[in-house]
């Protein structure tokens, strides 16, 4: 997809939002791309930007280290807009003053735009808009006119229409400016000339022209997990190559019910692709036995993922392509600056690292909300493309302790009660996650008038938006009972259920 497309680079300096400048760009269906601060002149050029958005920061511009960029970047005819940290870096790179004033401004404030301008056309003359940071820009830079101001920032909005560099001291792609969707949406229409083509109509013709260029007819391999992400490639790849694609789906005994199932029907009877159904449930069970420790749970279950993918990828020797799964956030997780060696290295479902297949990875440039929206548009069941996240180690890391038959047979039962019941009340896409978790403990319990001693199950749910910080969802009370009512009376081996109630930090949304 990489092709003539309009994109709008958005250069991050170390923001917790960047990502979410990302997601917001493409929201106004503008393609976007996140690159590191110190990106070359040569780079930007290469890729050819309508526009530029410098991301904010925690640093100060005068700290010793403060990231930076080349100041030749506003002068590349581009239309740039910065935000907090990006709007002081432009400021001081340009001759203003930034002031550190060692005030703080966080959280909802009102601003109050001065006159009619670019970014602000078409709003109310008064909004609020969500503050964070201490300095702020005290003089702006020739050229600028400040456009907009708050009761502790006299400069909160500067522009410089004919050079096409505007800033902004707040947050227009929090959720908190209820506006900022248009200010963003005014850059990129007005300033940067964008129209709005980035659809998934679009990604799918894109997708499957370059899969074709790439395959010709040759045939391609897909590790199928039965996720949304590895679910929604195998579909993209097969609507290019047909019958030249096999997907290879490992049952290691560690889902969740009815999921075998599922992807048997949804990928061999509904879309008629080629599926081989690889059943390593003992295989893997044999060797979590006496495991407790999680992470070498972990460690076990990746490996023997890879040796039974190699085992039979051996067997497919006229295969020269592999499909995987990769997001954009996995091309950048671990930082823009390393983003070519997270490409490089990052594995789906536990694929082999070293191998001989050439990688087709459809989905590497798109968000996981992008990937659902991909999937619905392709005709993927709901079932799948809005499945909750799951770990890859499955039901293994839910049960704390040693992995046996009887442990996964009461989890999984009890996990699709979580399940059914949070769909029933109508939660289940409100919430990022929710399933239970079985401690190997054993509790005192009174049933039938005579003494039990079985297995506790604790429920999660939690609410986030991109798994880095995560909230106890405050479900009802109703809906709790009947969770606790249904897997105490229809599951033999249990007599307490608990409700996790702690946050990410300190905790975890798994256990383990």
């Amino acid at each position: 997809m990489q092709g003539d497309i309009q994109r709008v680079l958005v250069v991050d300096f170390g923001a917790q939002y960047s990502q979410l400048i990302a997601r917001r760009i493409r929201e106004c269906k503008v393609y976007s791309e996140i690159v590191p601060y110190d990106i070359s002149m040569g780079e930007i050029r290469r890729r050819k930007p309508r526009g530029l958005i410098l991301s904010g920061g925690p640093a100060s511009v005068y700290a010793k280290e403060a990231p930076s960029c080349n100041r030749e970047i506003f002068k590349l005819g581009i239309p740039v807009l910065g935000i907090c940290y990006g709007m002081q870096l432009m400021a001081h790179l340009l001759g203003g003053e930034v002031a550190r004033t060692g005030k703080s401004e966080y959280g909802k404030t009102k601003l109050t735009a001065r006159e009619d301008t670019l970014l602000l056309d078409g709003l109310p003359r008064k909004q609020n808009v969500w503050m964070s940071h201490r300095d702020s820009v005290k003089t702006p830079p020739p050229g600028f006119k400040a456009t907009a101001l708050t009761e502790t920032t006299p400069i909160a909005v500067m522009e410089n229409d004919q050079d096409k560099l505007y800033g902004v001291q707040f947050h227009p792609e929090v959720i908190h400016t209820p506006y900022g969707m248009d200010i963003l949406k005014n850059f990129l229409y007005n300033a940067c000339n964008c129209i709005p083509s980035w659809t998934m109509v679009s990604i799918i013709e894109k997708s499957i022209e370059e899969i074709k260029r790439t395959v010709g007819d040759d045939k391609i391999i897909c590790g199928l997990s039965g996720g949304v992400d590895s679910a929604v490639a195998a579909i993209l790849v097969h609507k290019a190559v047909g019958d030249n694609l096999t997907c290879v789906f490992v049952d290691h005994g560690l889902l969740r019910k009815g999921e075998v199932e599922q992807v048997e029907e949804t990928f061999r009877k509904h879309f008629r692709i080629n599926l081989i159904h690889v059943k390593a449930q003992e295989r893997f069970l044999n060797k979590l036995k006496g495991i407790v420790d999680p992470e070498s749970k972990r460690l076990i279950i990746g490996e023997e993922f890879i040796r039974t993918f190699e085992e039979l990828a051996k067997k497919l020797r006229e295969v020269k392509f592999l499909v995987q799964g990769t997001l954009y956030p996995d091309v950048i997780e671990s930082g823009t600056k390393d983003a070519a060696k997270i490409k490089t290295h990052h594995n789906v479902g536990g694929l082999p690292l070293k191998h001989d297949f050439k990688l087709i990875e459809p989905l590497r440039e798109l968000f996981k909300d992008e990937v659902r929206a991909l999937g619905e548009e392709l005709g993927l069941p709901e079932e799948i493309v809005w499945r909750q996240p799951f770990p890859g180690p499955g039901l293994a890391i839910r049960i704390v302790g040693e992995v046996t038959e009887e442990r996964l047979n009461i989890l999984r039962e009890a996990d699709a009660v979580v399940e059914e019941e949070i769909k029933r009340a109508g939660l289940y896409r409100k919430l990022w996650q929710s399933f239970a978790v079985l401690p190997c403990v054993r509790t005192v319990g009174v049933m039938g008038d005579e003494r039990t001693y079985s297995y506790p199950i604790v429920v999660r749910a939690v609410i986030s938006e991109d798994a880095m910080t995560a909230d106890w969802a405050r479900l009802p009370y109703e809906v709790l009972e009947r969770i606790s009512n249904r897997i105490i009376n229809e599951i033999t081996g249990v007599n307490r259920v608990v409700y996790d109630i702690s946050s990410k930090p300190p905790s975890t949304i798994e256990w383990e």
